[in-house]
């Protein structure tokens, strides 16, 4: 058996200056950077949408339009550059796709299973959406889930959305770590 850590929509598009920022999602780079080694395998998520994908407003959606295939918001943070991520998967890639789990339409837990991963730590952005569908999917589908909170931020469009995202994940079955408390699989 095997861990893999689970690093979700790091992207441009969501950090400072990103076209739908999450507040101090950049802040997550260093967390991130620490956890990578200490896992067997790394898997990065990227919302990766068409340009007249249905979520945006434009289209009739609530969020405005970002992660576009093949643009720099799309592109995983810069401080990717120095995680060494086996492969990325990309959600969200159709026009009627939500793409909030890295799960979703997408060969994810196909990856882990053929590399016999049994437990899963999920980091990334945002809490209250994409991480938190991912986290609850990943416990759904018996992955041992740890939500790492130091290397997650929320968007936080209604107050108190991160931390009932993270008592959803808990329910669901996924424990709540910082980056300290990871230790790697003996």
């Amino acid at each position: 058996m095997s861990s893999a850590l689970l690093i979700i929509d790091f992207q441009n598009d969501f950090t400072a200056g990103g076209a739908l920022e999450v507040p101090g999602g950049e802040d997550i780079a260093e967390p991130i950077k620490r956890l990578a080694p200490r896992f067997d395998h790394v898997f990065a998520t990227r919302d990766w949408h068409p340009p007249d994908h249905a979520s945006f407003e434009s289209e009739g959606g609530p969020w405005p339009v970002h992660c576009v295939q093949g643009t720099h918001g799309a592109e995983l943070h810069p401080a990717m550059r120095d995680v060494e991520v086996e492969q990325i998967v990309d959600v969200g890639a159709e026009r009627y796709d939500e793409g909030y789990s890295g799960f979703e339409k997408s060969k994810l837990e196909e990856l882990l299973r053929e590399r016999d991963v049994d437990e899963v730590a999920v980091v990334g952005l945002a809490t209250d959406y994409c991480v938190r569908a991912s986290a609850i999917d990943a416990a759904a589908l018996g992955f041992d889930t740890t939500v790492i909170t130091d290397a997650i931020r929320a968007v936080d469009i209604h107050p108190g959305d991160g931390e009932r995202a993270l008592g959803d994940m808990r329910a669901a079955g996924a424990k709540l770590a910082t980056s300290d408390q990871v230790t790697q699989r003996a």
